[in-house]
């Protein structure tokens, strides 16, 4: 699509919206493009409002395309019932498990909420939380660089559960990796541990190092949350 579009025009936005449309359905379809076939899922959700057919694109482009993106969007489709699919936790989770086994944005906030699933216990066959298989995809995410699932793994450490030791170093472990990562809470927690000496030795000088931090990017969320105005 060339040229500068006048939105203010109504017959030149009409114009483009159908172009638009042309070009991303060529680039799902006849091009075979994952990330077209996405682009369409977009253009389907913010223009045409037509949630059942996003909805069948989604699961195309998950299944047959093993687009990442596409299945992390899809699992939200199942959870709410969106475009005219059931409710479904458990297929929810299984998108959630494709979107992390597959490279992309949301690969490791996919792994995360995997971690999350199995650490609820909902989508487990028992019903029970499944506390090592949370415990694989919060690794999983924390390796990549996932702050908040470096917290769950430092949280699980410190607190145990039935077959899972508590291990305070491993919880300082991954306290001071979610802080590295700029978790304000993770500093506050590996502040705490220093100062009293939880799973490391006490270092009074470094705990108020983390305290500061913590500090520190607590003043930046607030500086990021943009007050709401009238008028």
């Amino acid at each position: 699509m060339a040229g500068v579009v006048d939105f203010q025009d109504e017959e030149q936005v009409k114009s483009f919206l159908e172009n638009l449309e042309v070009e991303c359905n060529c680039q799902c379809y006849r091009e075979k493009d994952p990330d077209g076939c996405y682009r369409l899922v977009d253009y389907l959700e913010g223009i045409q409002k037509n949630f059942a057919e996003a909805a069948k694109i989604l699961k195309f482009n998950c299944e047959d395309n093993k687009h990442s993106e596409s299945c992390y969007k899809l699992r939200a489709y199942y959870v709410t019932g969106k475009g005219g699919l059931t409710q479904d936790l458990k297929a929810a989770f299984s998108y959630f498990l494709m979107a992390c086994e597959k490279p992309g944005k949301k690969s490791l906030e996919a792994c995360h909420n995997v971690g999350l699933l199995a650490h609820d216990g909902q989508v487990n066959e028992d019903g029970q939380p499944n506390v090592g298989k949370a415990r694989d995809y919060y690794t999983r995410a924390c390796d990549g660089g996932y702050a908040s699932s470096c917290l769950n793994l430092s949280a699980m450490f410190l607190q145990g559960a039935s077959g899972f030791p508590r291990d305070m170093g491993l919880a300082c472990k991954y306290s001071m990796k979610a802080c590295g990562l700029g978790h304000v809470w993770a500093c506050a927690n590996a502040s705490c541990m220093y100062k009293l000496g939880h799973g490391v030795d006490k270092d009074e000088a470094k705990a108020e190092l983390l305290k500061n931090r913590a500090q520190q990017l607590h003043k930046e969320q607030q500086k990021n949350i943009q007050p709401l105005t009238f008028g």
